[in-house]
């Protein structure tokens, strides 16, 4: 069965940058769409961007010309490079993919472990 796993959250200050990395692992047969979502407290997630298998990419209208989601599919591994981050960013994110099990007929959603970003001074 398949795991995905989170990393790249942490603090920085209004203007900088972050890096946020999900890695699939284990008895995969194939991985489609990929993306990220964040929610705070009292709110719903929402998707912040997305990637299908063959490259085609949406994002949010707030964080478009500043996030920028890409995936490397040799190394199942989707990334969101964040900058000109404000403190409007600052939530859980989490990541998110479609994929397919070996020994599997479907693909099901996949939700990494969550990851805190925090936008401060």
């Amino acid at each position: 069965q398949a795991q995905f796993v989170e990393s790249g959250g942490g603090l920085v200050q209004p203007g900088g940058s972050l890096r946020l990395s999900c890695v699939a692992s284990g008895s995969i047969f194939a991985i489609f769409t990929m993306g990220w979502y964040r929610q705070a407290p009292g709110n719903q997630r929402e998707l912040v961007a997305a990637i299908t298998s063959g490259g085609s990419t949406a994002y949010a209208d707030s964080v478009k010309g500043r996030f920028t989601i890409s995936r490397d599919n040799a190394k199942n591994t989707v990334y969101l490079q964040m900058n000109s981050l404000k403190p409007e960013d600052a939530d859980v994110y989490y990541c998110n993919a479609q994929i397919r099990s070996s020994g599997s007929s479907y693909a099901y959603d996949y939700w990494g472990q969550g990851t805190q970003v925090t936008v401060s001074s």
